[in-house]
C-alpha cells in the first residue's frame, strides 16, 4: 500500500516552455461530454493514466456535473467519488487538480495528493474556499462565475462581455489576495459557457489577449462545450461528432497558446498538446528570439 500523499504546502507551478495540458476526468455520470463513461473508479483511474499517456501535464479530476440542469451531490459522494481516483493517480506521478466548489472537498483532495483548486465558482459557492487556497498555499483557478447554471437563463446579459468578466474577474482577485491567497497563485479562467451564450463565448475567444492585464496566469476552458457543438452542426448540435469537436477544440487551443495562455482544459490532449507544440515551436523560431 503507497504511502497517503502530503498535502499541498507551498507547491510552487513549474514554469513551462509551451501552453500546459489540463486534461479532463469526470468522476461522474452526468457530465456533459463524458458522463458516465469514467464514473467506475478503477476505469477513471486507467482513463487517467492514459491521459498521462496522450500528453496531459496536469489532470483535472472532478466528482459533481457543472452541465447546464445538473443537480448537485452532497460532499460525502463528492468526496467517494474524487478521493480514491487522486490517490492512485498521484501516487503515479500526476500532477492533479481538483475541480470542486466546496472547500472541504477541495481540502481533502490536498491531503490526498492533489496540487491545485480548480473552483468554477471563484470562492463564491463557498466562501470557506479562498481560505483554504491561503492557508495551504494551493494554487487556485479562479473562474468567471454568476451563479449555477440552473439559473443561468436570467445571467446571459452583457453590454460588453470582455470588459466585465475581467472587471468580475479583477474583483475575484482582489477578494482571493484579501484572503491570503499569493497573488503568484492565482490562475484565472474567463468561463467559457458559464452564463454566457455562443456569442459570447466568441467574442471573449476573439479577445484572450485583453486578459493579460489581469496580470495572472490564464487557463481556457472550451473543450467539447455547446457553443462548439452550434458551430459544427447549427442545424442540431447534438449531431456533432466528438472528433470534430475535439478537433475544432485543438484550433481554439492554438489560439489560446498564441494568447500567452498558461493552460487548456480538454477532453482529448493529444490533439490539443500538438497544437500547442507547433504553436511554441513557431513562437521560438521568431524574429528576434535568437535566430541567427
Amino acid at each position: 500500500m503507497s504511502e497517503k500523499p502530503a498535502a499541498s504546502g507551498n507547491f510552487i507551478l513549474p514554469e513551462a516552455d509551451r501552453t500546459q495540458i489540463m486534461g479532463v476526468l469526470n468522476v461522474t455520470p452526468d457530465s456533459f461530454s463524458d458522463g458516465g463513461r469514467w464514473f467506475d473508479q478503477s476505469k477513471a483511474i486507467d482513463h487517467g493514466l492514459e491521459l498521462l499517456e496522450s500528453g496531459t501535464d496536469i489532470i483535472d479530476i472532478g466528482g459533481e456535473s457543472t452541465r447546464p440542469g445538473s443537480v448537485r451531490v452532497d460532499q460525502e459522494e463528492e468526496l467517494r467519488r474524487v478521493l480514491p481516483v487522486i490517490r492512485e493517480l498521484a501516487a503515479a506521478g500526476a500532477l492533479i487538480s481538483i475541480d470542486t466548489m466546496r472547500a472541504a472537498v477541495a481540502e481533502a483532495a490536498l491531503e490526498s495528493g492533489a496540487r491545485i483548486i480548480n473552483d468554477v465558482s471563484a470562492g463564491l459557492s463557498d466562501p470557506s474556499m479562498l481560505g483554504v487556497a491561503a492557508r495551504t498555499g494551493a494554487p487556485v483557478v479562479l473562474m468567471h462565475w454568476r451563479g449555477y447554471l440552473d439559473q443561468a437563463s436570467a445571467t446571459f446579459h452583457y453590454d460588453d462581455v470582455v470588459a466585465e468578466v475581467i472587471a468580475e474577474l479583477k474583483t475575484r482577485i482582489e477578494d482571493a489576495v484579501e484572503t491570503g491567497v499569493r497573488t503568484e497563485n492565482i490562475i484565472v479562467d474567463p468561463g467559457l459557457g458559464f452564463s454566457k451564450n455562443a456569442e459570447h463565448n466568441w467574442q471573449i475567444l476573439a479577445a484572450l489577449d485583453a486578459f493579460a492585464e489581469l496580470d495572472h496566469r490564464l487557463l481556457v476552458a472550451a473543450s467539447r462545450k455547446r457553443f462548439i457543438s452550434s458551430l459544427l452542426a447549427p442545424e442540431d448540435p447534438a449531431l456533432a461528432t466528438e472528433s470534430a469537436k475535439d478537433q475544432a477544440t485543438a484550433v481554439i487551443s492554438a489560439i489560446a497558446a498564441q494568447a500567452g495562455a498558461w493552460a487548456v482544459r480538454v477532453h482529448d490532449p493529444e490533439s490539443s498538446a500538438i497544437a500547442c507544440r507547433v504553436v511554441a515551436a513557431i513562437a521560438a523560431h521568431a524574429p528576434g528570439e535568437g535566430r541567427v
